[in-house]
């Protein structure tokens, strides 16, 4: 049994978090982490009482619940932290929060080979999504030039998405940094052409309605290829975050991907 505190719990992902790990058999849910402390969790997530309760201090809810791993789904101005609480206490942080810059990674790399306890970030948790990107980086070798366009619901904080990126990152693997679009194009307002990474044009939509959604779009002569995935509602995520949970105490340091860990 793999023992899970959840961080986060009271947010939406969080509370789908909860219920995930209480579902699987594998999986022990040991504890809850939120500002929003002192509720059941059963109570978040329409069970009957566990005698489990949401605590607001991190270190105190590590100490006394003793988990193996730390799920976060919080906000981009308290992940690192907590991150660096749980390797300093030896428990694996399995990342969903996005935001955290390179500096970060980088720290929590170091943090983690320190302490002989890895860390593992998915910029999506969505096995379709990551399947997505996989695809998209192949037609990139055959059609260079590439748009994406990521939409996700309007309380989310950061743009672009950590899956625009990541896609972005994985292209830029097997294609040159080049120019699209006309060379002497303009904005005739500023930021119309969307974000550019190496020539890779991502855009932002931030609409109520929208969970997380991206297409990748490519063109060619005479041609266009669209690959889309499609996270209809939250429970998209949790196959990928219970597969974290189970393999995570099985890396080495810093492993960044939810491509990583598909077999």
């Amino acid at each position: 049994m793999v023992r899970v505190m959840v961080s986060g719990a009271c947010g939406k992902m969080g509370r789908s978090v909860l219920n995930a790990v209480q579902q699987d058999p594998q999986l022990e849910l040991v504890g809850a982490v939120d500002l929003h402390a002192g509720s059941d969790i059963g109570d978040l997530i329409g069970i009957p009482k566990t005698g489990i309760t949401v605590q607001a201090d991190l270190v105190e809810a590590i100490v006394s619940a003793k988990p193996d791993v730390l799920v976060d789904f919080t906000k981009p101005s308290v992940v690192f932290s907590n991150a660096c609480i749980a390797l300093k206490h030896r428990v694996s942080p399995v990342i969903g929060t996005t935001g955290l810059s390179d500096e970060h990674k980088a720290e929590i790399k170091n943090l983690a080979e320190e302490n002989n306890t890895a860390a593992f970030i998915a910029p999506n948790f969505a096995i379709g999504a990551i399947l997505m990107m996989k695809m998209a980086k192949e037609a990139a070798k055959y059609m260079p030039h590439v748009e994406i366009i990521e939409l996700h619901h309007d309380n989310k904080l950061d743009a672009p998405s950590g899956t625009a990126l990541g896609t972005a990152d994985m292209i830029r693997e097997v294609r040159k940094s080049m120019q699209q679009g006309n060379p002497d194009e303009f904005e005739k307002v500023a930021g119309a052409r969307g974000a550019n990474v190496d020539g890779i044009h991502i855009h932002s939509v931030r609409l109520p309605g929208y969970v997380a959604h991206q297409e990748v779009i490519f063109g060619g002569l005479g041609q266009t290829l669209t690959i889309r995935h499609d996270s209809i509602n939250r429970d998209s995520f949790m196959p990928g975050v219970v597969m974290a949970c189970k393999k995570v105490k099985g890396l080495q340091g810093l492993v960044i991907g939810l491509e990583n860990l598909l077999d």
